[in-house]
């Protein structure tokens, strides 16, 4: 059998070279024209887009740097806190809040200062320094009968020391013996839980303590000056010191003469007058009287007199209940000490330097 290899419609091409592909119009000069085409587009998008950022960035920059819209504090100073939070919120403003104590009682809860002050022109958004007032340190009046009132100077001191003092004592208190001790409140105006409204004055009965019988002047002649002011701390006697030079038969450094005289009965309210001669002189001591003119107390108070040695060292020199007027004390000490007053422990000044008087 024969196969028959002849495919029909290629019978006709008697040869390979004979047969041709169909034409088509491709021209690869026009296809790389075509692609950088593409590539200028491409890059001109590119740059166009590039540009596009830096105008955006820029005109966020110059956003950023006009900020918010500007608007003026407004006053909120004597508001109640919800009215001013109000106004703040009304002008797009951020409070913050401060408390304080104010001398007014009233004030409580008002906004009593702020910062800026109202008028100025700032941006919205900004936050405003407000003081709110907590109201006055005592509101009402509190219970002194039974303190001492020495005590409650220094207690309303200390309470009013960073304001306006709302309670203030009216001076003289009114006193009166009575078997409290001396010192002691016995009945106050306005009475205890009164409302403070505003400055008040406090008005005091005030006990001198009880009435003492008269008292014994001591036997003084012939003393030292330590032994004289030994005696002396250990009464109630009211001294009063002056010193002179020694007479021919006097002896130097003690008392020669007391007036009124030892054992004498006189009333607590005297003094007695006491005369000491001077010291024999040594080198690098100063002897001497020294004075002070006090006050007139209601009641004898604690008086002291120290002495600072030029080593620093301090010293109690003399400490009484005094009832104020003057006050005197002899000493003989090294040139250079100080002499320091106190009453009721609270330092009179000025100092005293031995050997200047």
């Amino acid at each position: 059998m024969k196969l028959n290899f002849k495919f029909p419609g290629i019978s006709k091409f008697s040869k390979i070279k004979d047969l041709r592909l169909p034409s088509i119009p491709l021209d690869l000069h026009k296809l790389e024209d075509l692609d950088r085409e593409h590539y200028r587009i491409a890059a001109y998008a590119l740059a166009a887009l590039i540009v596009l950022m830096a105008v955006a960035g820029v005109t966020a920059f110059f956003l950023s740097l006009r900020g918010a819209e500007e608007t003026m504090v407004p006053d909120v100073r004597g508001m109640e806190l919800t009215q001013a939070l109000i106004r703040m919120q009304d002008k797009e403003l951020y409070p913050r809040i401060a408390l304080r104590f104010t001398d007014n009682p009233l004030d409580r809860g008002k906004i009593v200062d702020q910062s800026p002050m109202a008028g100025t022109i700032v941006k919205a958004g900004r936050r405003i320094q407000l003081v709110v007032s907590r109201g006055a340190i005592a509101d009402r009046v509190e219970n002194f009968v039974g303190q001492d009132i020495d005590e409650v100077r220094i207690h309303l001191q200390t309470l009013f020391a960073t304001s306006r003092p709302l309670l203030t004592i009216k001076d003289p208190p009114v006193y009166l013996y009575d078997k409290s001790p001396a010192g002691t409140i016995l009945a106050q105006k306005p009475v205890p839980g009164t409302e403070i409204a505003g400055p008040t004055l406090l008005e005091f009965v005030v006990s001198r303590g009880m009435q003492k019988a008269q008292v014994k002047v001591p036997a003084l002649l012939g003393l030292s000056i330590d032994d004289t002011l030994a005696a002396v701390e250990g009464t109630t006697v009211d001294v009063v010191f002056s010193m002179r030079d020694p007479a021919k038969n006097e002896k130097p450094g003690v008392v020669v003469s007391e007036f009124p005289s030892a054992g004498s009965l006189i009333p607590p309210t005297s003094s007695v007058a006491v005369t000491i001669t001077t010291p024999v002189p040594q080198k690098g001591m100063a002897a001497g009287v020294y004075s002070r003119q006090l006050p007139q107390y209601p009641y004898p108070l604690k008086v002291s007199l120290e002495v600072i040695s030029p080593m620093g060292e301090r010293t109690p020199l003399l400490t009484v209940r005094h009832p104020g007027g003057l006050f005197t004390v002899p000493y003989d000490l090294p040139v250079g000490s100080m002499l320091v007053l106190s009453v009721l422990d609270r330092e009179v000044p000025p100092r005293v330097e031995v050997g200047t008087q």
